[in-house]
């Protein structure tokens, strides 16, 4: 059967209406998505939110109990074949054999596909050189997780799938995994990224999904869900002096009150004039602060003004 050709406009990856269930635990509830071509789009959220499930659905690894997905324009139920050619998937843990060499493992790899890159190609991008003949058995995290990377290249893909890639890295593997996944990018690539740290997802996405308890919060750039707050800017303080909400929204340029394991939280836009008129607050009411803290909003108190708890690896 001949691959149609999908419409130029076609976007890398959309579903609709997606679910999935295991047993009694629905771990996709409806999921909408829709990945434009060329951009980096990051599901963020906790363990158990989701993203492992529908990232596998969108390889095709796992049947959804329901909804619609392309890829590329294309449908796994009818073109599998092609679509496996054009893919590139990193796993969150890739089981190769302990014995099998770095170069090995990248030449298999690379037999797969009808084209891509040399073998010698992909071991100098991801920096393999020096342990090209050493066992998976004796690489590092990070050098497994560049091995990995290098295998998800091998046939030069449209798009990348990686599901949680730097979990369990230390910063210099984490930075270089971020570089190639920059330099997919600035070639024309589109990657689907799966990740609970925030940073990574600010670093690299252009877009963003906050998943949790598998259903899309909300999405839109990272500065767009940011500035959704209200504020660019939070302040966490505790205090033993009750201190209700509708007092605390009166602050001037206060935007939204929150609160977390005793510690009270507000979104605001300008932080030099909160934190004198919440020290007048506090005084006229016979108190002090007991902690105070400040910080850029980021993507976890997007997470956390919308389920009210932490986005964090639970």
């Amino acid at each position: 059967m001949n691959t149609p050709t999908p419409p130029p406009d076609a976007p890398a990856i959309r579903c609709r209406g997606l679910r999935k269930r295991f047993g009694q635990t629905e771990a996709v509830r409806g999921l909408d998505l829709e990945v434009r071509r060329g951009e980096c789009f990051g599901l963020l959220g906790p363990n158990g939110a989701g993203k492992t499930t529908t990232i596998e659905i969108l390889e095709g690894l796992t049947a959804a109990d329901a909804g619609e997905v392309e890829i590329l324009g294309l449908r796994w139920e009818r073109h599998a074949h092609a679509l496996r050619a054009r893919l590139g998937i990193q796993l969150q843990e890739s089981e190769l054999p302990d014995k099998m060499t770095v170069e090995e493992a990248v030449r298999l790899f690379r037999s797969v596909y009808p084209s891509g890159p040399s073998v010698a190609e992909l071991i100098a991008r991801l920096e393999l050189g020096e342990k090209r003949r050493t066992q998976v058995r004796h690489l590092s995290g990070g050098q497994r997780q560049r091995l990995s990377l290098a295998c998800a290249l091998a046939g030069d893909p449209e798009i990348l799938f990686l599901d949680e890639p730097t979990t369990g890295l230390d910063p210099q593997s984490r930075r270089m995994l971020w570089e190639q996944v920059e330099r997919f990018r600035a070639a024309g690539g589109t990657v689907l990224l799966t990740t609970h740290f925030m940073d990574e997802a600010e670093t690299l996405a252009d877009r963003v999904a906050i998943l949790d308890h598998g259903r899309i919060l909300v999405q839109g750039t990272p500065r767009e869900l940011i500035r959704s707050l209200g504020g660019e800017h939070v302040i966490e303080f505790g205090t033993s002096v009750p201190l209700p909400a509708e007092t605390l929204l009166a602050l001037p340029g206060v935007s939204e009150v929150g609160r977390e394991d005793g510690v009270r939280r507000l979104t605001v836009r300008e932080p030099h004039l909160v934190v004198p008129a919440l020290l007048d607050l506090l005084q006229q009411r016979g108190g002090g602060l007991t902690a105070l803290n400040m910080h850029h909003a980021t993507l976890d108190d997007v997470f956390l003004a919308k389920t009210g708890r932490q986005l964090r690896d639970e």
